[in-house]
């Protein structure tokens, strides 16, 4: 009874979401009724996030710097309607969720089962899908499963859309923790994310991804250059087209040195010699493959695979996965056309270089996921983590974030 209750709510919800009238996803209701840009804000020691049911986003993340003051390291709006705003411009996918299949799909098509499946075409003037079609999760209407001081849960149900076959139901979690941690016992905060979807009625294939864009520097610079990033298991990289579309070959780091982080380095030290993000670029848009050490398990969460600091705040991350690949990019796209967030602003009034928008290298996307389009490469084997139907396990996708100082 419950369950049942609850998908009819989550079809109401899908409803809203492709409703006619554009007011009808935006606004509160007269009576106080629920609306897709309600934040929900979730505490523990040491850390407070904030996010939002349109799009399953997080849309801040207050974590303390070096010398203990709170600083908000996610890239954003202040206002959460702006989000609507941002999906129909830039279209960012600022802290959202992206599904049902992150990130490049050739073609916008697949096979499955000797049926071809097309799903709308909405980049590089129709060459592939990014981010699961036109009207993506990012841009979907989730429904408040759960709610707690430390935790909350949305739900969407996703009846065929974009093409995709058979129905599927997701959640996503945002829970934040914090515990005692290193030889002087500190109070460590940790931020968890949980994507769980479960295929109800055909083989479909699923590969969800949070989408955060992260500022370790909390806009106190004009980038993030100076920041280190070691991803010490990321031997590999998968080979693309000028369109940023696999060619199906498979790459290491060593013959590609700007792509080596295997060893700690600043973002800034190769970034200028990296040029295998699309066409005419220079940055990072890359998707990484994790190779994890021998005896650990292909899907093990219990270590790190990156780690990213600020000689700035002296903040640093650390995250852990169950996937096996990242797509790191490193915001070449942004220009500075986007406000910082005033809070952000505000934090950093009495820095004289803080940054008052967000540019180019300005921030940095980890998105945890399995290899992009390995639907469409069937010689790599990933299907066991990409096909997904009613007699098999839930797609889950689990990270943890590490907060601490260095």
């Amino acid at each position: 009874m419950f369950l049942s209750s609850l998908l009819a709510s989550l079809f109401a919800s899908t409803a809203l979401a492709q409703s006619t009238d554009p007011l009808a996803n935006y606004t509160l209701g007269a009576n106080g009724t629920y609306s897709p840009f309600t934040p929900y804000t979730i505490r523990a020691a040491n850390i407070t996030a904030t996010a939002i049911p349109y799009g399953a986003r997080l849309t801040s993340l207050l974590v303390p710097d070096s010398s203990g003051k709170v600083q908000d390291v996610v890239v954003g709006y202040d206002n959460p309607h702006q989000y609507l705003i941002d999906s129909e411009t830039n279209h960012t996918f600022f802290g959202a969720v992206v599904g049902r299949y992150a990130n490049r799909i050739k073609n916008g098509t697949f096979v499955i089962d000797g049926t071809t499946y097309h799903i709308p075409e909405n980049e590089n003037s129709g060459h592939d899908t990014l981010h699961g079609g036109k009207i993506g999760y990012d841009q979907r209407n989730w429904t408040v499963v759960s709610y707690s001081d430390n935790s909350v849960t949305f739900g969407f149900l996703d009846n065929a859309l974009e093409g995709f076959p058979g129905a599927v139901y997701t959640e996503a979690s945002f829970t934040v923790s914090s515990a005692r941690t290193g030889v002087y016992g500190q109070l460590q905060p940790r931020l968890t994310t949980r994507l769980v979807s479960t295929a109800l009625t055909e083989d479909t294939p699923i590969m969800l991804a949070n989408h955060i864009y992260w500022n370790l520097d909390a806009f106190k610079t004009q980038n993030i250059l100076n920041d280190t990033l070691w991803m010490q298991y990321a031997d590999r990289y998968i080979d693309i087209d000028n369109i940023e579309v696999p060619t199906g070959n498979l790459s290491t780091v060593a013959s590609y040195p700007p792509l080596d982080f295997t060893a700690p380095k600043t973002l800034g030290k190769d970034i200028y010699n990296s040029h295998l993000a699309g066409f005419n670029s220079t940055g990072y848009d890359n998707a990484f493959i994790l190779d994890r050490p021998r005896y650990t398990g292909q899907e093990s969460s219990n270590f790190p695979v990156i780690s990213h600091w600020s000689p700035t705040t002296g903040i640093r991350m650390d995250v852990s996965t169950n996937q096996q690949g990242l797509q790191v990019y490193s915001c070449i796209g942004q220009n500075g056309t986007i406000p910082v967030k005033q809070s952000q602003q505000q934090r950093n009034k009495d820095d004289a270089g803080a940054s008052s928008h967000v540019n180019k290298f300005g921030c940095i996307v980890f998105e945890t996921q399995d290899w992009i389009d390995g639907i469409n490469n069937p010689e790599w084997g990933r299907n066991e983590w990409q096909i997904y139907s009613p007699s098999t396990a839930p797609a889950i996708n689990y990270a943890t974030y590490d907060f601490s100082t260095v």
